[in-house]
């Protein structure tokens, strides 16, 4: 299978956009994914991918602990700042720490603080479980920034990005 063609249709599927968060002191760092998901109520389980590669895989297992940042349609800068290789510190957004000692964003739509319970390998990414210990909704009101076609942006905005391309 073509990855190119893989993504370009995934891309299809619109997520959530989060930035996890994990580390503490100077460790302390967060990331930007769209590969979050609900696992299980009971017990309260959430999973999320980085690649095996990415400078968070060794700081959510040294730690044990991570925490996935809901953002709002108003926080796209903040995602694109965690984004890359060489990101944005912590110091640079307002945070708080959770339950689990590791950093939120104060002012994203949702959190969930977790404590790691398992990693799996799943091709050229890392699949980390975590139970949820401690939750909060510090902007209910506001409207998800979302991920679609390749391009961020909020519910009430005209996505941007490619258009599909289908292969016979």
């Amino acid at each position: 299978m073509d990855g190119k063609l893989l993504r370009t249709v995934c891309g299809l599927f619109v997520t959530g956009v989060t930035v996890i968060t994990s580390g503490t002191g100077e460790q302390a760092s967060g990331t930007t994914v769209n590969s979050f998901t609900s696992v299980s109520l009971d017990p309260s389980l959430v999973l999320f991918c980085l690649h095996k590669d990415s400078r968070m895989r060794q700081v959510v297992e040294e730690t044990g602990a991570y925490a996935v940042n809901f953002l709002t349609g108003r926080q796209e800068q903040v995602a694109w700042a965690f984004a890359g290789r060489h990101t944005a510190t912590l110091a640079s957004v307002d945070h708080h720490l959770s339950a689990t000692g590791v950093p939120v964003l104060s002012r994203a739509m949702a959190y969930l603080s977790c404590r790691l319970v398992n990693a799996f390998a799943g091709g050229d990414h890392t699949i980390f479980v975590g139970e949820v210990v401690e939750l909060g909704v510090p902007c209910p009101d506001q409207d998800p920034l979302i991920f679609f076609r390749g391009s961020m942006g909020s519910l009430e905005e005209e996505q941007r990005g490619t258009h599909p391309i289908f292969l016979s």
